[in-house]
Parts: structure tokens; sequence; C-alpha cells
């Protein structure tokens, strides 16, 4: 994709707020979170997802507290993979007595079909569960990764057989380049993407509409991470969250406005940092959720513009 296709594709999803969400199915119950239709694949997900790295290090207890209170506050989307320390270890025994009321989502970084299969299949013993609602190909990045995942006795064969045994409900993945991702949508009819839908990003890095545009085209379900990132950690600074390898926004109402940025685009859910303190305040954000006016709209973008991206299109890894 060159710059000039870079600029006609953003026009075309630049437009959002209000008007950006006029085709997307969305329902509010009082004291709920929003719910949002996922592609085409007849779910409807709470606005803000639960990511594993929440309970990972926690004790038990706090594993089990953590994931009530999301549930108790409208969440019904939980995302979860095996490179998220001892995640699933503490997931799985938290959100079993929840699960037949929740979306359950994993991912695997393997990129044959016989690794994919191993992975899905501790995943699931971990997770306690007979099968996932969506499993992913993680954190998809360069060539390589593509062509692997593509190649005959490549991970995506695992995916589809898994699916047709009911091991699996529908298939996504999740990208760190935007080169990756719609390579992957032009070869493969995906359920759903999970990548990075960041006002900073967005603006400074011209990482996001491209993805967002081929997305709506195929109808998938849009899934966004990073919405609550501010940029990368300064040279020497205090890393004050130190499961996040950037730096989260940490004030209510900047972090607020980051939000609604992210949810005022065709995205049916965000999932938060992995700080347990971060999802706490998003949670309650979330239920403040309106979309961005026109004013709100011009005024981020001003400032987002001058930020330091985590993530930017072209990407190194796809540079000849």
């Amino acid at each position: 994709m060159n710059r000039r296709s870079f600029v006609q594709t953003a026009a075309g999803v630049m437009s959002f707020g209000p008007q950006g969400l006029s085709s997307l199915a969305r329902e509010k119950e009082e004291g709920q979170l929003e719910k949002r239709a996922l592609g085409k694949t007849g779910e409807k997900l709470s606005i803000l997802g639960f990511g594993g790295i929440v309970v990972s290090k926690a004790t038990t207890q706090e594993a089990a507290q953590r994931v009530e209170e999301a549930i108790r506050g409208g969440v019904n989307y939980f995302d979860v993979a095996p490179s998220y320390g001892n995640a699933e270890d503490m997931l799985g025994p938290a959100l079993e007595p929840f699960r037949k009321k929740v979306f359950l989502a994993c991912k695997t970084q393997k990129r044959s079909k016989a690794g994919a299969f191993a992975e899905l299949e501790q995943s699931l013993k971990k997770m306690r569960t007979d099968h996932f609602d969506l499993y992913q190909l993680h954190a998809v990045t360069t060539p390589k990764d593509v062509q692997e995942i593509l190649a005959p006795g490549g991970a995506l064969e695992a995916f589809a057989e898994a699916r047709q045994a009911g091991k699996i409900r529908f298939i996504g993945f999740s990208a760190h380049s935007m080169e990756a991702a719609i390579r992957l949508m032009e070869q493969f009819s995906f359920d759903t993407i999970l990548y990075p839908v960041n006002q900073t990003t967005w603006h400074a890095g011209h990482f996001g509409p491209q993805a967002l545009e081929k997305a709506m085209q195929k109808q998938m379900g849009v899934l966004a991470l990073k919405a609550l990132a501010k940029g990368p950690w300064e040279k020497g600074a205090v890393r004050t969250h130190p499961k996040c390898w950037y730096e989260p926004l940490s004030d209510p109402e900047e972090a607020l406005l980051a939000l609604r940025f992210t949810l005022s685009h065709p995205v049916t859910a965000a999932i938060p940092p992995g700080d347990e303190s971060i999802f706490k305040m998003a949670l309650g954000l979330a239920r403040r959720f309106t979309p961005l006016s026109e004013q709100e709209i011009a005024g981020l973008k001003e400032k987002a513009s001058k930020g330091q991206p985590i993530f930017r299109y072209p990407s190194n890894e796809w540079k000849a």
C-alpha cells in the first residue's frame, strides 16, 4: 500500500463519531456497559474487554475477585494468551463459574499447524473449557509470519480443522503491523481482527485507518488494542505500570477521551492495558462513553498528531 492509497483509505474512514457508528448494532441496558455486534458472528460484546494480563501474577483470590467485579460491571468479553505469563493458569479457575455467560478468546503465536494444535489443546486445558469462542493468530507482524501461517502445514490449517471439530467457533488474528493485517485479510475470510486503534498511533503514526477500512469492507468484527496507550516509556522513566511495555494513560479524563476516540469508530470493543488499576479505571470510564463531537475530533487530532506513537505505518519489518 503506497502513500497515495493510504491517504485515500484514511479519508474513507476518518468520518467517525455518531455517523461512523450508524452501521453498528448497539444496545445499552441501564447500569450495564454498552454492547455491540461483532461483525457477522451474531455475537454482541461489551465495549470493554478483559485482558488476561490483569490476573497474571495475582493470587487465586485476587484473580477471582477481579473477574467477578468485571462481570458484575457488565463485561462479557475475555481475552487471554499463553504469552501472558501465568494468566491462563489464573484466569481459567476464576472464569470457570461464569464460562457459559461470556465470550472467551484466546491466541497462539505458533506459526505451524502442529505447534498451533498443541498450544490450542494446552490452552483449552488451562482455561477449563472445551472450546474457545474466538481463536486468534497472535501478534502477526512480519512477512515471515504471514508466509508461514498461510503455507501448507501452517497454523491456519490447524484453525480450520479445530473449527470443524468444535474446539473453536470463530477465527481471527491480532496484528502489530498494518501490512501484515492487510495481507492476511486479502488471503482468508477471518471473522475478526484485533489491532491498535489509538489516537496517537492513528494521527501521528498513520497506523489504523487502513485495516479498519478493509475490515469494514469484509464485514469483520473489529476489536481494539492500545486504546489507553500514551506512548513509549521515556528513557530513564520510572515504569509505574510494569505490566505495560508502553506508558499508559493514567489520568482519568485523558483516558476517557482516548477511550471515546477508539469507541467512536466502528469498533466492537476495546481491551485496556493489563495493569489491574488501569483496567478498573477503564471499567468506570466505559460507562460514561459518548461519541466524540466534531469539535472534540478536531481538537484531539491536533493534540494527538504531536505525540509519539507506539506503532507506525509503514512498518520497519516490511520495508525493502
